[in-house]
């Protein structure tokens, strides 16, 4: 993500880095065959673009082990600061502030080059980005892929007060030229970056949405806010929303899927 110009609008407070270390564990299990495929495994070398607070850049570094590398990068300077404090105890492991389309990072350095819900908030950048990851990658490493296709999300029982939310954050994210079905595209851009693709497929668990947990339209709130999109009393309106569904019994089934694509150097 640029550095200049921040392309997405979650704010890391404490709710939010739960969801990330969340999404992160429920990667590592989900993904543990793709991950060794693309050669993710002890003494590899691994670039996580758009590392966001590090939640999963610190699993990629206990993957690698002290023999491996483990390389972030975030254009959001808070989100380099979270990512330093969750991985900078790991020898293995290091952030740096750069561009998904220009990170800085030397070309083919690396085994396997992961970007994960990048692309969706880069509009319009989508093949540049994809291009960059592929000349990360050395030869017969991998660039791995996961982003989201918003079609396909959904809770039940519903909330209309949460379905409204949503909405309106898709309704942002439109508006910034922003493809929240990107997923559907992960293969054909590895394909124009010249990789062979290996995989591509969607991916995810149906759970009980857990208590406390919130969504990227919540986190994103105070830019709905600026861009006229929300009021002080939406606000109000979705947080009383999330209170009523914390307080549940009986937690709501929610899926939650992603498409998730590898493609390979040859």
């Amino acid at each position: 993500m640029r550095s200049s110009d921040i392309a997405y609008a979650l704010r890391l407070d404490p709710g939010e880095q739960q969801r990330y270390r969340m999404m992160a564990a429920a990667a590592r299990q989900a993904e543990a065959v793709e991950w060794a495929h693309a050669g993710i495994g002890p003494g590899a070398s691994v670039a996580d673009v758009g590392c966001g607070p590090g939640a999963l850049l610190r699993l990629l570094a206990d993957e690698v082990g002290e023999a491996g590398r483990a390389v972030g990068v975030d254009g959001a300077a808070d989100a380099v600061e979270a990512a330093v404090a969750e991985v900078g105890h790991l020898p293995q492991a290091s952030v740096r502030l750069g561009d998904a389309a220009a990170t800085g990072a030397p070309t083919g350095a690396f085994d396997v080059v992961m970007c994960r819900h990048v692309l969706a908030h880069n509009g319009g950048r989508e093949a540049e980005i994809v291009g960059h990851l592929a000349e990360l990658t050395r030869p017969g490493g991998t660039v791995y892929l996961v982003d989201v296709d918003h079609s396909m999300l959904w809770m039940s029982p519903s909330d209309p007060d949460l379905d409204d939310l949503h909405g309106r954050y898709v309704e942002y994210q439109t508006g910034r030229g922003n493809d929240l079905q990107v997923g559907r595209s992960l293969g054909p851009l590895l394909e124009g970056a010249g990789l062979a693709v290996e995989v591509f497929r969607v991916t995810g668990p149906i759970i009980r949405a857990p208590a406390g947990v919130r969504s990227p339209g919540w986190a994103a709130r105070g830019e709905l806010m600026a861009a006229g999109l929300a009021t002080d009393a939406d606000v109000a309106r979705w947080d009383a929303a999330f209170r009523r569904m914390d307080a549940l019994a009986q937690r709501p089934w929610g899926a939650m899927p992603i498409v998730l694509a590898v493609g390979r150097k040859s």
